[in-house]
């Protein structure tokens, strides 16, 4: 057994110098209270959820039940500024204290988040960490893709708390807390967005672009900014590298701050790619997918990310890396991430190896009326498939309740912000095959108002409601009078059409 497992740098996108990873051994015990356990059960491997092997202790955490760890720590080294204590994914809610204080917690199993630990540290040390988890699976209306208490078929088994990497690192009391990086193929520019935690740290931000170790672009900002800074530059036409899957091509980012002393100021790391994604006809009228203004065939998988023995969580960053180069080897240039969300170093290595990212939002919602959608619908496709999306159809889908359609919102929006600095992600995915879906026009709206430059297939099929695409028309995907729909609806017909015509 590893006892420090994936110790690589978990956020590639804002690196910093400071850096203490948490992975590794610690205690752990499963009750049926949220108070501190009388006694631990024993030694869990985190980030290996407790029902995988990898973990080490191979239990199901039921609904209602409580999963603690619990470990000592030593800060990152230096002093001043303030320690930021994250977590790359913990499955599903989870609450958080330091030394006895409570430092906040969360919900949503997929999504990373940060939490201001400095107040509670002890200033001669000894600094004890504990983490409440509590986990509805299937009991619920938060995403869980397919997870569920009893697996079988197309459904895995269910896996709670920490599953992805638990690091430290200390920061300026100013610090850049987001940076959205959003580059303009056509204006071969990239802008730059940094938010501080405290007024006053975004006047005179800077950044600066490498290609190859050489800069190649430098600008400030305001020096009026607050919190708030932007700047933007100018990528000329000798240093324009479009990204593809022939040629990956990334750009290195650093952006740092100006005010306060000099031990004071922050400066992250980070990269971006130059590319753009269309859809336009060709000279015989044609509908085609284009990158970089140019026709492309997308030729791909559906990846589930399931390990034999970390189930959502990889051995090592090389198996990781192993995998997605034989995926190009194997001379696939797409993949689509299915009811799951990677960590970030997943998204990280299709950046720099050119592989597509097509991806889902993870489905969520009521118990799945299976009888329903799987089977029902299929048997009858050309009736059921069209069904108008009202509210009756959002309860047979699991969207019953106001709570699960608030729920998803979140979660969507959660998506798009974590993986919208990934060049990769060429595609956003909604709804899948029904499980969950409401109001998908409106989905795919939201999704346009966080992210307008990529492309929406609105729904993997079943209820396609004709949204989405990137300005298809509509009539050119619908079937002939007395055809029946092709399985998948709009975007398997878009699908296999750019594949019947696809041209070198």
């Amino acid at each position: 057994m590893q006892h420090h497992p994936l110790p690589e740098y978990p956020r590639p996108a804002l690196r910093r110098d400071s850096y203490e990873n948490l992975n590794g051994l610690w205690q752990y015990a499963i009750t049926g209270s949220a108070g501190l356990p009388a006694k631990w059960d024993g030694d869990i491997l985190v980030p290996y959820s407790p029902e995988t092997k990898a973990s080490g202790v191979g239990r199901t955490l039921q609904p209602g039940a409580w999963l603690h760890y619990h470990r000592s720590f030593v800060p990152p080294a230096g002093t001043g500024g303030r320690v930021l204590l994250h977590f790359g994914a913990v499955d599903y809610a989870c609450a958080v204290q330091v030394n006895g204080h409570l430092v906040g917690g969360h919900r949503g199993g997929y999504w990373p988040f940060a939490l201001d630990i400095t107040d509670a540290l002890n200033p001669a040390g000894h600094d004890r960490l504990w983490v409440a988890v509590q986990d509805p699976t299937g009991t619920g209306v938060q995403a869980r893709g397919k997870q569920t208490l009893r697996p079988g078929g197309m459904f895995y088994p269910a896996q709670s708390g920490i599953w992805q990497t638990v690091w430290l690192e200390r920061v300026p009391e100013n610090y850049i807390t987001e940076l959205t990086v959003t580059p303009d193929y056509d204006a071969r520019t990239v802008t730059v967005k940094a938010h501080t935690s405290l007024p006053g740290g975004a006047a005179n931000l800077w950044a600066v672009v490498r290609a190859g170790g050489v800069t190649i672009a430098e600008d400030w900002g305001s020096d009026e900014a607050d919190r708030d800074g932007v700047v933007t530059l100018h990528i000329s036409e000798e240093h324009f590298f479009p990204w593809s899957p022939d040629s990956p091509f990334l750009y290195d980012l650093t952006v740092g701050t100006t005010q306060g002393e000099e031990e004071q100021r922050d400066t992250v790391h980070s990269y971006f790619a130059l590319r753009k994604w269309s859809c336009a006809p060709d000279a015989h009228g044609i509908m085609r997918f284009c990158l970089n203004g140019r026709p492309i065939l997308l030729n791909g998988l559906l990846d589930q990310g399931c390990w034999p023995e970390g189930l959502y969580t990889p051995p090592s960053d090389g198996a990781v890396v192993r995998e997605l180069q034989t995926i190009k080897e194997l001379g696939f240039n797409l993949l689509r991430k299915h009811a799951k969300i990677e960590p970030q170093r997943w998204y990280y290595h299709c950046d720099k190896l050119g592989l597509i990212v097509w991806q889902d939002m993870v489905n969520g919602g009521g118990p799945y009326k299976l009888w329903f959608v799987t089977y029902l619908t299929n048997v009858f496709q050309p009736l059921l498939r069209r069904l108008p999306d009202a509210r009756p159809l959002w309860g047979l889908l699991g969207r019953e309740t106001e709570a699960g359609r608030e729920e998803y919102a979140r979660e969507l929006e959660a998506t798009v912000k974590a993986l919208q600095c990934h060049p990769c992600v060429g595609c956003w995915v909604p709804f899948n095959e029904g499980w969950g879906q409401f109001d998908a026009a409106g989905a795919v709206e939201a999704v346009r108002r966080l992210d307008d430059t990529r492309l929406v297939d609105e729904a993997s099929g079943w209820y396609d409601q004709g949204g989405g695409g990137c300005g298809f028309p509509a009539q050119l995907f619908l079937p002939a009078p007395g055809q029946a729909p092709e399985p998948g609806g709009g975007p398997e017909r878009i699908r296999r059409h750019c594949l019947a015509h696809a041209r070198p």
